[in-house]
This record gives structure tokens, sequence and C-alpha cells, in this order.
């Protein structure tokens, strides 16, 4: 009996050793994943570039017609449709109000208007009303003075104004291809007399756009 079993316990023994010395098989891995990547940032958009800003000084009507208006001409509101623009110039020592400039294009002839012009004074100076022609740049421009009573502007549907002596009118009409400009400063007369120079600055800076 002894020798039986000791038989049949050696194959087993042998079987157990023969399985310990077998490579154990190598287990499947997954691979490695890719790392995540992320896309490019979309480009800022640029920033619009400023727009210039405008010229200073310089004052235009109806696209036809520029000029620079002094420093010493307030722009001031139009009182009505017809004016293309309104300055204030302050009045001189001892005058009782400012004179203004009115910018206004209309119809008709120069001498017609200037002939208006004049007929607005009920009394004018022994050098009233004086008459000088110029050039500004390309352009051909009247100058018009007159002194003595102011009676008002005559415009019809206007109510008539109280007579105002020692006044002055100083005045140019510009021949635009676009018509008859007028530019008519009106006051005391020391106050006009006073601003020619300026005035004068604006006439010579005129020039069709």
């Amino acid at each position: 009996m002894i020798k039986l079993r000791s038989a049949m316990v050696l194959p087993l023994v042998a079987a157990l050793a023969a399985a310990c010395s077998k490579t154990p098989e190598p287990t499947a891995t997954s691979a490695p994943e890719a790392p995540a990547t992320s896309k490019p940032a979309a480009p800022a958009e640029a920033a619009p570039a400023p727009k210039p800003a405008p010229a200073n000084g310089q004052q235009a009507g109806g696209g036809e017609l520029a000029w620079d208006a002094p420093a010493s001409f307030e722009s001031a509101p139009n009182p009505n449709s017809m004016r293309k623009a309104t300055y204030k110039i302050k009045r001189a020592a001892g005058d009782a109000e400012d004179a203004e400039l009115s910018v206004s294009q209309a119809g008709g002839s120069v001498d017609a208007n200037i002939t208006r012009w004049v007929g607005q004074f009920s009394q004018k100076s022994d050098d009233s009303p004086k008459r000088t022609d110029l050039k500004a740049g390309d352009l051909k421009v009247t100058i018009v003075e007159v002194k003595g009573t102011f009676a008002g502007s005559g415009m019809p549907g206007m109510p008539a104004s109280d007579p105002k002596p020692n006044h002055a009118l100083l005045g140019a009409i510009a021949e635009t291809p676009s018509g008859l400009w007028f530019f008519k400063m009106t006051g005391p007369e020391k106050t006009v007399t006073g601003a020619r120079a300026d005035f004068d600055k604006l006439v010579n800076s005129l020039r069709v756009k």
C-alpha cells in the first residue's frame, strides 16, 4: 500500500513543478492616450483707427465755399434758414451793442445787391458808399463799405427798426460757381472799423471746396 501511494504522489509532484516553472503570459495593457490638444485661440480683432479730427477754425456752407473764421468772430445761431452762418463781434469800448456778420447765399446781380445794401442807410457819410474789387484765390470778390444812419435790413415782411446813427456796413460779395455769397457785417462804426483786419483775413481765406 505504501508503494502504491508513492507511485501516485510522484507524478502529481512533477506536474505541479512543471506548472510553476512556466513563464507567466504578459497581460495586455491599453495604449496610453495622446494628450488632448487645445485649439489655437482666434486672434483678437484690431481696434478701429480713430477718425481724424476736423481742422480747427474752418467753416463751410452748402459744401461749396469754405473760409477760416477769426477767433474774434463768435459763432452764433442762425435766425432763419437763409443764413449759412452768423457771427457776433464784441463791441468796442463806448459802443452800445455788438456787431453782427451774416453769411448767406442769394440771387441777383452784384450791382443790384450793392444798391440794396446802400439803401438800408437813410443818411450816408460823404465817403459812402465805397466799392473795391479784389481776388481771393481764384474768386472775384467785391468789398462794399457804407457809413451813416442804418435804417434796417429792409427785408420783406420784417418790421422796420429804429434808425441807428454812427453805424457802418462792411460787406463782401464772392462770385462762386454756385452763385453769389454774401458776407455782411453791420454794427456801430467803431466796432465795425476795429474788426476790419479780421474781416479781411476771412475774405482772403475764401476758397471753393
